[in-house]
């Protein structure tokens, strides 16, 4: 189908003194954002209210998934990153931060341990800055996501991206959609207490009962938060857009969810695995 997106995916172009304030920091401390790596489209509306997710140990991905916008090859990882991350939430007044990274199937522990690094440095500033994790699934490793949970963060993702006929179509071969369910079961295995999380991005082809089927996958590997988005194609991306689901579609999934036992539900068009995700991190129960 053509990628022409409807009305309600436009977005207006970033601006205005909060945004330009945060681009700056940003800029002259030299992390890197999610938000400009995956080409996000609400990287406007998140910077300008202060908000923003960080990318851990570089641009480059070991792995090439077909939706993802992210590529390059792999750098030895910063031994500074870390503190520079820490000072960057100090700097920009951060209450909430989010924390990501590419994969890194090069690095023996996959990147465990940067990741727990840099939340204890968050946290060793300000205990009460609330951290929240997008990881990758670090080959489903007990010990590794251990590791991660040990280091203290109040919330810890990991996407499922898809349901499972659609895996091997939008993840790299690497990835799997068991290993994924086994990667969030571990999590809150290790740490009961923390909350887990995960996204589905809608419009590559699956059915609706697929996507009650997935989700329930989700909530009996005992996940706490869900984020549901339409799949936008990133610029030269090979993954096409099989369709646009409409905003009231959306809602529907998203009282399915709750139904389901989800403590907090984000499903829109424009929602990706951080978008508003301060939200999800103070909710307990949001009522659909």
């Amino acid at each position: 189908m053509s990628d022409a997106k409807p009305e309600w995916l436009r977005v207006r172009p970033p601006s205005g003194s909060d945004y330009e304030r945060m681009s700056s920091e940003i800029l002259a401390l030299g992390v890197h954002t999610v938000c400009s790596s995956s080409q996000c489209p609400n990287t406007g509306e998140c910077w300008s209210r202060g908000h923003a997710a960080f990318m851990l140990l570089g641009n480059g991905c070991t792995r090439r998934c077909a939706f993802c916008a992210v590529g390059g090859v792999p750098e030895p990882p910063d031994s500074r990153e870390p503190e520079s991350i820490a000072e960057t939430v100090s700097r920009l007044g951060l209450r909430y931060c989010v924390l990501t990274s590419v994969t890194r199937d090069d690095l023996p522990d996959r990147g465990a341990g940067h990741f727990a690094a840099t939340v204890q440095a968050i946290k060793h500033r300000d205990p009460s800055v609330t951290v929240e994790l997008l990881i990758p699934d670090l080959d489903g490793r007990d010990d590794l996501l251990g590791a991660i949970v040990g280091s203290g963060p109040d919330i810890v993702g990991h996407n499922l991206e898809t349901v499972r006929r659609l895996q091997a179509t939008a993840r790299d071969r690497r990835a799997s959609y068991d290993t994924s369910l086994a990667a969030l079961t571990a999590i809150k295995k290790a740490s009961p207490r923390t909350k887990t999380k995960s996204s589905l991005m809608l419009g590559l082809g699956e059915t609706r009962e697929e996507v009650r089927s997935t989700m329930r996958d989700l909530r009996r590997a005992g996940v706490d938060i869900l984020s549901v988005g339409q799949y936008l194609r990133p610029k030269g991306g090979p993954l096409p857009v099989s369709r646009y689901l409409t905003p009231e579609e959306f809602e529907e999934l998203k009282r399915e969810a709750y139904d389901m036992g989800f403590r907090f539900v984000a499903s829109g068009p424009l929602v990706r695995s951080s978008y508003r995700a301060w939200a999800a991190g103070a909710e307990q129960h949001v009522d659909g």
